[in-house]
């Protein structure tokens, strides 16, 4: 089995936190996004993983620090890392294309702006399964469209009028990845754009229409990190889920006249003194909080906070604090004083 990550893009609606950290890159429940997203695939595959590869953008933003991170991440799993890069932003189809190498036999696909929670076997009579979510405004998502069997027989981008409420979360699996690679490469042979970007779903139309029979697995929990708001809500969701899984939440830290309510993810070589920290709050290690209240909140690594009241919040690295804010969204090596 194979993994293809296509994580190119810049993350341009989460700034200031991606201007030095790409998006999958920053940690939600004190994972990086990428590293959850793999582990939560890695988890529901029946088959072991071989290989791992991740499309990136430009070296000098994916550098070797994501690179190393990358490689060990792979490891964890036993499988191979590949990095691959996608130097132009030709779209998801293109990205695709960019690790060709990894397009053959079963691959799953899974773009690493998302986190889920699932419990399902891969439907091994399909020649490619397509997972989804039910929501309730199906006309702001990507949604599938099936037929009385329950197979997918198109895909509707934000569909105006009903056709279906199982939106795409952007993770796939094809038993033959060779077939997408055929039809993604003639898409480019014939410069069908859509804005002049080669899409994934192009390819898979066409894979319909010659057909392959797709189906549809249904994910329970579907967490986006698109927006600071959104982040710090998928924190929270994702934080619950871990407290009920019985996963270990908080590491060797200091907690000096504190109070804290749970569930809450901190890190090694914290340091909370006089503080009420939580509930719902990930705290980065070597991060230094003081006579502060912190309920909601994403605070990344080396931080100093001192006096301050955080709701709703998100700190990137390296931030210095102190001040009479709530509501805040700091890149990394912000300082407010």
């Amino acid at each position: 089995m194979n993994i293809i990550v296509p994580m190119a893009g810049r993350g341009s609606r989460l700034r200031p936190h991606t201007l030095t950290t790409p998006k999958p890159m920053l940690l939600v429940a004190g994972m990086s996004i990428v590293s959850r997203l793999v582990r939560d695939i890695v988890r529901l595959l029946d088959q072991p993983v071989i290989n791992i590869g991740f499309v990136l953008g430009d070296p000098v933003f994916f550098g070797d620090e994501v690179v190393d991170e990358l490689q060990q991440l792979a490891k964890e799993f036993g499988a191979k890392a590949h990095i691959f890069r996608q130097f132009k932003a030709l779209g998801t189809g293109h990205a695709i294309l960019c690790a060709e190498s990894l397009l053959s036999g079963p691959t799953v696909i899974a773009y690493a702006d998302t986190l889920f929670r699932a419990d399902f076997a891969l439907d091994s009579s399909a020649d490619a399964i397509i997972w989804v979510k039910k929501v309730k405004n199906p006309e702001a998502y990507g949604v599938v469209e099936t037929n009385d069997k329950g197979e997918i027989k198109g895909l509707v981008e934000k569909p105006q009028t009903q056709v279906s409420d199982l939106a795409v979360i952007g993770i796939y699996y094809f038993k033959q990845a060779a077939d997408l690679k055929d039809e993604l490469t003639a898409l480019m042979d014939e410069k069908l754009t859509r804005g002049g970007e080669y899409q994934i779903n192009d390819g898979i139309l066409r894979m319909i229409q010659n057909g392959k029979r797709f189906t549809t697995a249904e994910v329970s929990q579907w967490m986006d990190c698109g927006n600071p708001a959104i982040t710090v809500e998928t924190n929270q969701r994702m934080l619950r889920i871990l407290e009920t899984e019985g996963e270990l939440l908080e590491g060797t830290y200091t907690n000096s006249n504190s109070t804290v309510i749970p569930p809450c993810y901190i890190a090694d070589g914290v340091e909370i003194h006089n503080s009420t920290i939580g509930p719902f709050v990930s705290i980065g290690q070597d991060t230094r909080i003081e006579n502060s209240t912190i309920e909601n909140s994403m605070i990344q690594s080396h931080c100093v906070l001192s006096g301050v009241k955080l709701k709703d919040a998100m700190l990137g690295n390296h931030v210095k604090y102190n001040g009479d804010f709530s509501v805040v969204s700091l890149g990394d090596y912000t300082e407010l004083k």
